[in-house]
């Protein structure tokens, strides 16, 4: 299977009807594969990234991370997360996992490994996220913004992987990272 079957699919017009602070509605004009055109509602996104901080060093087998434990308005409730935030315009993905992960937890990385870029949700927003994993942690003071509600929670790998299974862990972004840490970083 081809990622892009005819050289005509895609955009063929866009309408911006809303500009926000972190995101933009677009109503696109869009050709399919088979040739027909339908509209798809897009929300723009800026892009983000996110990071695992592990405290222990990467060769042991269970390694202590930072998890935050972070209130969610559209979830109606706390979750689990890893530190992650939008990129600022002209910012590499590194440098805003750095930026996060100082921010969110006060720790500074010796090392910032990129793991992979994945696609939030690719049916209505083409926001991604670029997965990075922290090492050589040093710890130091947070920088929280004025809306972020949250509290560090270390723990170990095989306990967050655990909270994964369990369904504690909900926020996609911190279960696959959690997880591709796990099997492919580590294991």
């Amino acid at each position: 299977m081809t990622n892009n079957p005819r050289a005509d699919v895609g955009k063929v017009s866009s309408t911006r009807m809303y500009t926000g602070r972190v995101i933009s509605l677009d109503v696109d004009e869009v050709r399919f594969p088979d040739g027909s055109i339908g509209s798809l509602e897009m929300i723009r996104h800026p892009g983000a990234s996110a990071i695992v901080p592990l405290i222990g060093a990467p060769d042991d087998p269970d390694p202590e991370l930072v998890l935050i434990r972070q209130y969610r308005y559209a979830a109606e409730q706390y979750l689990y997360e890893i530190p992650a935030g939008r990129l600022d315009p002209g910012e590499t993905p590194a440098d805003c996992a750095s930026r996060e992960l100082l921010e969110e937890t006060g720790y500074t990385a010796e090392r910032v490994i990129p793991l992979f870029t994945m696609f939030t949700t690719p049916g209505f927003t083409d926001e991604k996220i670029h997965l990075f994993l922290a090492t050589g942690l040093t710890a130091g003071q947070h920088q929280r913004e004025a809306d972020e509600f949250l509290e560090l929670v270390p723990t170990k790998l095989s306990r967050a992987l655990s909270m994964i299974e369990q369904g504690e862990i909900q926020d996609a972004k911190t279960a696959l990272a959690l997880l591709y840490t796990a099997g492919f970083k580590l294991g």
